[in-house]
């Protein structure tokens, strides 16, 4: 190989490593560098226990942990967001492609009668040919191809974030359901036994009357309770029908209404520790894919502008061609074509102009969409951290009342029994308690929920997640 060829080639590749993509830069998070502080946050401390690992530690119920595992093989929005990434993996492969040329082996054959004119006799004309070359290869000289390839594989890494994402909220939604349905559980069961003790009441009243020791009046107030908790124990049990068919459509596959599981209580979610950074937030899922889209713009910008430089294509083959089929590969018959091609743009109405002016504001609209998904995650965390801290002072006036609530009902059909009080001042005790019954389960479950959404919020689970890549880093 001569001098000037080895020159020549030299240069084709350096050109084929440039690229016009502008330089990455992550934005600046928009958000403080810690949480809020203040009476609704409680003391800010550095954590002093280890954060769960994943879902599995997260949630101390058996039968919870069981329809999550159904959940994430058989949801079908989950198997969507799993397939959406696999389609995106193929896009990319496709893109990728054209990095290299295509080649192709082709033979055709073609006999054509042609009649006569005249005295001349018709014949017949025959070709045969076989080659094997490329069509239309693009030399990246400017990286036009190598950046689409660039935004093509940022966008799949995207689409698996997606999934990611869509996995978290899954384990969370199969929680809040599965807590729900145990507090409707919970609060059928208090309207059952609510319902006993009106009934019983309401048949002592009935027996007592017939005496002339109550009025009319407590025979009704006796019975517009009966009637009610009776209408509350039907809501309740359509809510709870209502929480089987929402797991079931979650966990897409059938849920045994009777499944064994832990009441609610404080220990059924682990709790996240408290005084956690917000550069936490950089690991959510939701955050990284939006750092990839946004990535993903970035290199359209340098496919925008290699458009503005020429562009050539090559289109080879070799091969060989007969009039006749027995002397297809014969000495003599071989044949060659190369037809480079070069696109100068000169003149496009600023169409190109336009289309780099288009890619430079969809990374602005990008960079604007990251910077408001952290800012939503914080808020989220923020929400989180302030519930956990509110909820526990709630939970524990909540038990407060429902034990004086309890003490005030002892009391008033104690002195409604003796004559003392009126039936009124026992009919008020008994709604005041059975009240304050269903607002500490009510309570009790927003403290859960407001655990998991907090875990949810911070990213899921807190093993060691890939930070996303930089196309320099490829």
């Amino acid at each position: 190989m001569s001098e000037r060829s080895i020159a020549i080639l030299s240069a084709a590749l350096l050109l084929g490593g440039c690229s016009l993509i502008p330089d990455y830069r992550q934005p600046p998070s928009p958000t403080a560098a810690q949480y809020p502080q203040g009476p609704a946050y409680g003391a800010a401390v550095a954590p002093t226990t280890p954060m769960p690992a994943g879902w599995q530690t997260l949630f101390h119920d058996p039968a919870l942990q069981q329809l999550i595992n159904g959940a994430l093989m058989n949801n079908r929005d989950l198997r969507v967001a799993a397939l959406n990434v696999q389609a995106f993996q193929a896009q990319y492969r496709i893109q990728r492609a054209d990095l290299f040329p295509a080649v192709s082996a082709n033979g055709t054959g073609s006999r054509q009668r042609i009649p006569g004119i005249g005295p001349s006799k018709a014949r017949i004309n025959a070709s045969y040919s076989a080659t094997l070359g490329i069509s239309a290869y693009e030399l990246d000289f400017f990286g036009r191809v190598r950046s689409l390839t660039d935004q093509a594989m940022l966008n799949y890494l995207a689409t698996e974030e997606a999934r990611r994402s869509a996995e978290i909220s899954l384990v969370a939604n199969v929680a809040n359901a599965y807590l729900t349905w145990r507090a409707d559980q919970e609060l059928l069961e208090l309207t059952r036994q609510t319902l006993a003790a009106d009934e019983e009441s309401l048949r002592l009243t009935l027996r007592t009357s017939t005496t002339g020791k109550v009025s009319a009046l407590d025979s009704i107030q006796a019975q517009t309770s009966v009637d009610s908790t009776r209408a509350s124990l039907a809501r309740y049990t359509r809510q709870v029908a209502r929480d089987v068919n929402a797991l079931t459509l979650l966990v897409g596959a059938p849920v045994d209404d009777s499944l064994p599981g832990r009441p609610l209580a404080s220990d059924l979610v682990a709790r996240v520790p408290a005084g956690l950074p917000s550069q936490l937030l950089q690991r959510r899922p939701d955050i990284v894919q939006a750092e990839y889209k946004l990535q993903a713009a970035n290199a359209n910008i340098g496919a925008a502008r290699a458009a503005f430089f020429p562009s050539i294509t090559l289109t080879a083959n070799a091969g060989t061609t007969s009039l006749q089929m027995s002397g297809l590969f014969k000495g003599g018959s071989g044949t060659w074509t190369f037809q480079p091609q070069i696109n100068l743009p000169i003149f496009n109405a600023g169409s190109l102009r336009a289309s780099l002016d288009y890619a430079k504001l969809q990374k602005d609209i990008t960079v604007a969409q990251y910077e408001k998904s952290i800012q939503a995650a914080f808020q989220e965390v923020a929400d989180g951290l302030a519930a956990r801290q509110t909820y526990n002072d709630q939970l524990a006036a909540q038990r407060a009342f429902v034990q004086a609530s309890q003490d005030y009902y002892t009391l008033a059909e104690h002195r409604y029994r003796i004559g003392v009080d009126s039936h009124l001042v026992f009919l008020d005790a008994q709604r005041s308690l059975y009240g304050a019954q269903q607002g500490l389960i009510t309570d009790r479950l927003a403290q859960l929920i407001a655990e998991v959404n907090l875990y949810t919020a911070l990213g899921g689970a807190w093993e060691a997640q890939p930070t996303p890549m930089s196309i320099s880093q490829k």
